[in-house]
This record gives C-alpha cells, structure tokens and sequence, in this order.
C-alpha cells in the first residue's frame, strides 16, 4: 500500500478531524481503553483465578517492563517503519494482547500475554512521545498535552464507569470485559491507519543511537521516575486489594474518581507548566509524591483506614499528571532532530528499575510492606533534588543550570 505522505505544514489546511493534532487525540483516548480496563481488573483477576500473592505480581510487573527495557529497539524498526505506522501496529498489538488476557488464567499464560501486550503499549508510547513533540510547537505543547491527557482521562474514565456500571449488574466476566475493551483498540488503530495521511516534521529525525552527554540530567530524571513509579502502579492498587478487600466494583470506582481529577485538572496542569515553567511543576510534583509515599507508610504504622487509603491514592495519581513537565523539559533543550531517537533511549532509561525492582520489592512486601513505601519516599525526595538543577528557562545549550544561560 502507497503512503500519502504530507508535510506538517501542508496539514494545516486539512479540517481538524483529519488533521495530526485529531490522530493524537484518537490514540491518546485508544490506548487507555486497553490499558485502563487491564489494570481496573488486573489485581481482581490475578488473585481470584491464579491465586497470585505479592512475590508473583512482582514478578508480572518486572516481566511486563522488560520491553520498556528494550524501547530502544525502536530505533532500529524505525530503519525500515514510519513512526506513524509503528505507533499504530503497536496501538493494535496492546487492543489484541488484552483482548485475549482473561482466556489464559495461569500464572504461565498471563506472563506471556502481558509481555505481548507490554510491546504493544511500550512501543507505542515511545513513537506517540516523540510524534507529540515533533508534531506540537514549544510555545503550545504545556497546553496541548494538558488537554491530550484530558483526553486519555476521558477515555479511561468511560471504562472504569462502564465497569463500575456493570460489573455486577450485569453479572459481566473477565472474558468479556477484556475482550470488549482490547477489540475497541484495535479498531480505533485500524481506523486510524486508514483515515490518515502520513505526517511529515520539518526535521528529520537520526536513526541511530543517541546517548548526549548534554541530556544528562533528563536521564537521570527518566531512570528515577521509571523506579518510583513501578512501586506505585505495581503496590498502591494491590495494597488496596490485599489489604483493604477492595473488590472490583470498589476498586474500579476509585480509579474512576482519579480519572474525573486528572481530566479537570489536566488542561489547568498544562496552564501551570506553560505559566510558572518546568522547574516549578517537577518541584510541586515531587514534594507532593515524597509526602503521599510517607503517608502510605502511615497506614501500617498508625493503623489508618480505608478512607485516608483512597485518599491518598486520589493525591498520588493527582501529583503524577504533572509528570508531562519532563516531557516539554526535553522538548525546550533537545535538538529537534534528536527526539524520536532520545524517546527510545529515555523509555530504555526509565525501565532500567522498572524491570528488577518490582519483583524484588514483591520479596521485600511479603514481610515489611512499609519498607516499599519508604524506598518511594526516598526515591521521590533524590528526584527533587536533581529538579532543582534545572533552569528557569531551559533552552538547546541551557539544559542545567550550570551551563550557558
């Protein structure tokens, strides 16, 4: 099949429907579709049919983030692949991994599925961070990933609500719900592959592998986010499961509520990143995580209830939406032709913890779950300290502030 290839300007002219910033917004609401109704259902589902405890759900995450490890194999398929086009494989390969997950309730066949389903999300992430800071100018790019994250908010929050709904009303099963949520990617994927014409950034991007001494910081920033945000994914919902009963019902109604926060207060986020700089937002972000990570602590060590549980969960996922400041970071000190190659190269960074600490924290849970949660608090106060070495104004050559202004 022969690609219309159309450079971004020449896009301008085309209705917002069947424009680039449109296709972003299609796969930002596609991807949580899959992934949202995975993790809704994921703790549920593993402990009532497989019998997982800690040590094994550990041991999912780190396998589902060894891809993550691998991104920057997406360098080398972009050798013979368009960005556009992997992006849209990958989308499709995360809607059918999730749409077969329920059919294989062992501890073998869940394994497999979440690694096939995990090159499919992170593979697809990887091309879509690099298209949306190709595609979206620097002067927009705070607000329009405020409003694209809105939108996959959105898209996660009509699947929670729909589960939520009809969970038991409907007396719905793993099989279906999976099966519904994966098909519904996959078809987005497709229709997209299809609707659009293939776009084209001024800057052509290198091809192969980049490790910029000048990047320095925003790696060290992408390796401490990937360790502190595994322990949130992989232990503050299990902790909800594990030790609280949450059921699925109840578990997926707090996902629904973070889910309604983040999209009112995403587009208000991006505000804030373009007003009062990165610097700032990274600042806000890490302290907030360093006292919600402390404070889950406290529901071992002070006997907390649920209620503070959930609302500490609630603040987690609060803070963690101004994470895209480390996005639009990169975008203001990177040479434009640097960014699909440093997306790869940051995904590998951010996974280098992901892949080993979750199964070896799944060890340390089954004896001391608080130590999990002070390891995060630690992590979250080392990531602050490395913000403050970002300038106010970052720029191409003003990357620290011990470099030129």
């Amino acid at each position: 099949m022969r690609l219309n290839i159309l450079p971004l300007k020449s896009a301008q002219n085309l209705p917002f429907w069947r424009g680039p910033l449109f296709l972003l917004c299609l796969v930002a609401a596609a991807q949580p579709i899959s992934f949202a109704t995975w993790s809704a259902l994921l703790n549920n589902f593993v402990v009532e049919r497989a019998g997982f405890t800690g040590i094994e759900i550990g041991w999912l995450h780190s396998v589902r983030e060894i891809p993550g490890l691998l991104a920057v194999g997406v360098i080398g398929i972009l050798m013979v692949m368009r960005e556009q086009v992997l992006a849209l494989v990958m989308l499709a390969l995360l809607g059918v991994a999730t749409a077969l997950t329920a059919h294989f309730p062992s501890f073998g066949g869940i394994l497999v599925l979440t690694m096939l389903s995990s090159i499919g999300f992170h593979y697809f992430e990887t091309v879509n961070h690099s298209l949306q800071l190709q595609w979206i100018d620097k002067e927009r790019a705070p607000k329009i990933l405020g409003y694209l994250s809105a939108v996959g908010s959105g898209a996660a929050l009509l699947a929670y609500g729909l589960i939520m709904l009809t969970w038991d009303s409907l007396k719905l099963s793993y099989e279906t719900v999976y099966g519904l949520s994966g098909g519904l990617t996959m078809l987005i994927a497709l229709y997209c592959a299809f609707a659009f014409a293939q776009f084209q950034a001024p800057s052509v991007q290198h091809r192969n592998l980049l490790l910029r001494k000048r990047y320095w910081l925003y790696y060290l920033l992408q390796f401490f986010a990937g360790a502190r945000r595994q322990i949130f994914i992989v232990f503050a919902a299990f902790m909800m499961v594990e030790r609280f009963g949450f059921t699925v019902h109840a578990l997926t109604a707090l996902f629904l509520i973070n889910y309604v926060v983040n999209m009112v207060l995403a587009p208000f986020m991006g505000q804030f990143i373009a007003r009062f700089g990165e610097r700032f937002a990274l600042i806000v972000e890490y302290t907030g995580l360093s006292v919600v990570f402390l404070a889950y602590g406290g529901l071992y060590w002070f006997g907390w209830g649920v209620g503070v549980a959930g609302t500490l969960y609630v603040m987690d996922h609060m803070f963690f939406g101004l994470s895209f400041a480390l996005k639009t970071y990169f975008q203001k000190i990177a040479d434009p032709a640097d960014i699909a190659p440093t997306a790869a190269v940051a995904f590998t960074i951010n996974h280098i913890s992901a892949v080993f600490l979750p199964a070896g924290l799944g060890y340390l849970w089954v004896v001391k779950p608080d130590f999990v949660f002070i390891a995060a608090t630690l992590l979250a106060l080392t990531s602050l300290l490395l913000v403050l070495l970002i300038p106010r104004h970052p720029s191409e050559g003003h990357e620290t502030i011990f470099t030129g202004s």
